[in-house]
Order: C-alpha cells, then structure tokens, then sequence
C-alpha cells in the first residue's frame, strides 16, 4: 500500500487530533508534525485525552498510526559545541515528547558544523546522538539527507554512514530521504534505482524510514534547499511519481513538504489526488488559489 501525507499543523488546543483532521482533509494516510515552533522552545504537555481521541479518528478515517512521523526542530544542531548541551537536551525532550504520544519516528537534521569542519561536525552529532538513545527509548531517530547548504552535514551518503557507524544503538537510528536534498547535493533522481543501489552497498536500505517527497526549485548539485510543487521544479512529476510508486521503498510514508501556494493556500490535497491520479495537471496552482 502506498502511504502518502504531508506536513500538518500541531497547536496547544488540538494537539495530535487537529493534526489528524488536518491530514484527513488532504485525503492522506499518513502525516507529519512538528510537536511544538520548529523554531523555539516553547511546548505546552502532551494532553492524553487529545491523543487518544487522535488515536481514534486515525482508525476511522484510515490513517495508519504507525506510519506517523515527527520532525525534530530546527533549533537543535548536535554539531556546534557552543550549543552542545542545549542540543542534547532539548533532544532528549523531544524524544520523551514523541514516545508519550506514541510515534515511533523522528526525523532529524543532522546539524552544521559552523567552521568546526565536517570530521568533527560528525564527532560531536554522533556523541550528541549516543547520549540521546541511550538505549532506554522506543523512538527511531531518521537523519534527514541534506542539500550541503552553507556547513550543513549530513549531504552525503558517506557522511551518513559515518554518523550511523558511530551511534551505538543502531536499531534506533535510520534515515529520511529528502528528494529535493538529494538533487540540491548532487545525486541525480533521474535514475533512482541507481541511487538506491548505491545506498544499499554503502548504508542499506533497511534504514530508511521515511522520504520527503519535494520537487526542487533549483538544478543539480545547487546545494541551495529551495523545495518546490510536485512537477513544477527540476524534478519533474514523471520522475517523482516513479521514486514514490518505487517498490524498493516498501511501505515507508512518503511525505510532502512542498511549499504552500503564494504562502497562504495548502497544495496537499491537490498534490496527493494528483499522486493518486499518477497525471500531471498544469493547472494545479491556480485550482489550488481557487479553492
């Protein structure tokens, strides 16, 4: 079966049964959210009458539970010693976060290195992350493929397979597949079998958990990170339909995170009826202002 979604809100009064709402009203079967401002540290607690209500409204709309993942927020950076402490501690909440409300994925950028350079941008992420599954959670971490922006770490499979070496509890560590990324640090979805069979030999693709699913705004080994609509960028919707029908990536959830139209109006809906559909319609941004 093909699990599809997006990104969706999470707030203080809804919490994990807005974010399934949301979801459902895109027509998905899975969904991703952020627990809190992907940007500060304010959280509120987890309200459990929410997340059972959530739990609920998954089973009758045909939402798939277990295929629900969270994203880790931005402000976490394993790499910077200056903020090494915070890092692993607002971490290890977010952790405690995700495993009270029952989902057991998170996806994790894994930091820029700020002029430390990439060996010990990788030492610090895997010492960050050792001390964060410290064999005691039921969270998998995902380590999100980068586009090699800036100091970003994280933009190549070799960097990726050395943070993965590194951690000690590997059953909990994996990876997220950012197409977008992936044609921003320079490997070509053109062939995705070919990319595949490259992670496969180095990293394995028992690790992936989760893919984004972006059209990019900006050519080949751009290291730019600028997602775009689904058959609008670079990418093309032939090439991202057969990434997201492709059968090596089993039922892992398939995840937009394509931009909203004019900032205001969500594509989901239109973008996942469009997946569904397997055909392209050219004129989705202005039925998407329309709606």
């Amino acid at each position: 079966m093909l699990y599809i979604g997006s990104h969706v809100g999470f707030n203080k009064n809804s919490q994990l049964l807005g974010s399934v709402l949301e979801a459902s009203s895109y027509g998905a079967n899975t969904f991703m959210f952020y627990t809190g401002a992907p940007q500060n540290t304010m959280r509120y607690p987890i309200d459990d009458k929410l997340t059972n209500e959530a739990i609920k409204k998954m089973k009758e709309v045909g939402i798939n539970f277990s295929k629900v993942v969270v994203h880790a927020p931005y402000i976490i950076n394993l790499c910077n010693e200056a903020n090494f402490d915070f890092s692993v501690s607002f971490l290890k909440g977010e952790v405690e976060r995700v495993s009270k409300l029952g989902v057991k994925y998170m996806v994790l950028h894994p930091g820029s290195h700020v002029g430390l350079g990439i060996d010990k941008g990788i030492e610090n992420i895997i010492s960050g992350l050792n001390l964060v599954l410290d064999g005691k959670t039921d969270v998998t971490i995902l380590l999100e493929t980068m586009a090699g922006k800036g100091s970003e770490v994280g933009s190549t499979m070799d960097e990726i397979k050395r943070i993965i070496d590194g951690v000690k509890d590997k059953s909990h560590i994996g990876v997220c597949l950012d197409t977008c990324h992936l044609n921003d640090a320079g490997y070509s979805m053109e062939d995705f079998d070919k990319y595949l069979d490259e992670f496969d030999k180095i990293i394995g693709i028992d690790k992936i958990g989760c893919i984004h699913i972006n059209d990019s705004k900006n050519i080949l080994s751009s290291h730019k990170d600028r997602h775009e609509n689904i058959g609008f960028g670079t990418l093309g919707f032939d090439n991202l339909i057969k990434i997201i029908y492709n059968e090596r990536l089993g039922e892992i959830p398939r995840i937009l995170e394509t931009p909203y139209v004019d900032r205001e109006y969500p594509p989901y809906k239109y973008e996942i009826e469009m997946i569904r559909n397997k055909k392209f319609d050219e004129n989705l941004i202005n039925k998407i202002k329309q709606s």
